[in-house]
């Protein structure tokens, strides 16, 4: 059986979980409680699988023989990171920014093996195109309180859907977890999601 091993996945995000269990995969949470730093000068995706790895490794470290698996997710605009914003002026300033414009969404993910020590590191890239929005729609969508504790201050899932035209690339990504790039990197650890 492929699926007796126990994963855990390393992330309090309820979006991540929710991906997560569309696999059937049994799973735990144990959150990372990784201080986030930043090293000056790096690329969008070797921040995504650096900060991945540091959430992954801090649990792992606490089991035995288990999958750990833990992500970070960026949004990017002109080399810019966008992060969740501070306040409703800085949500502001970013949705005016990312308004009728393209931006990218990194997911590094990260998968360790704490029985066999085996670790792999990825992450993938997601181009998402937002309508253009008037000044009445930003003030109406900060005003539902969505923005403030999201990446680029938006939340695809929810009612920031109505802010996108288009997205490129894996939708599960832009919410937080690759999908298809997990499940297929899951098989290298023995674990198949389609073959109970």
């Amino acid at each position: 059986m492929s699926d007796i091993r126990t994963i855990i996945l390393a992330s309090g995000s309820p979006r991540r979980r929710e991906i997560l269990a569309k696999t059937g995969l049994k799973f735990k949470v144990d959150m990372s409680n990784y201080q986030e730093k930043l090293e000056p000068g790096l690329k969008p995706h070797d921040i995504a699988r650096l900060l991945s790895s540091e959430k992954a490794r801090h649990v792992a470290h606490r089991y035995r023989n288990v999958l750990v698996i833990a992500a970070d997710t960026i949004v990017v605009f002109k080399g810019s990171l966008f992060g969740k914003p501070q306040n409703k002026e800085q949500a502001k300033e970013m949705l005016k920014t990312l308004s009728g414009k393209a931006h990218s969404v990194i997911t590094g993910f990260t998968i360790i093996d704490t029985a066999t020590k085996k670790e792999l590191t990825t992450s993938v890239e997601s181009k998402v195109f937002f309508k253009r929005l008037s000044p009445n729609e930003i003030a109406a969508y900060i005003r539902s309180g969505e923005p403030l504790d999201k990446a680029g201050a938006y939340a695809v899932q929810g009612l920031g859907a109505v802010l996108i035209k288009r997205i490129e690339g894996d939708f599960f990504n832009v919410m937080g977890l690759p999908l298809h790039s997990l499940t297929e990197s899951l098989k290298k650890f023995g674990i198949k999601v389609l073959n109970h």
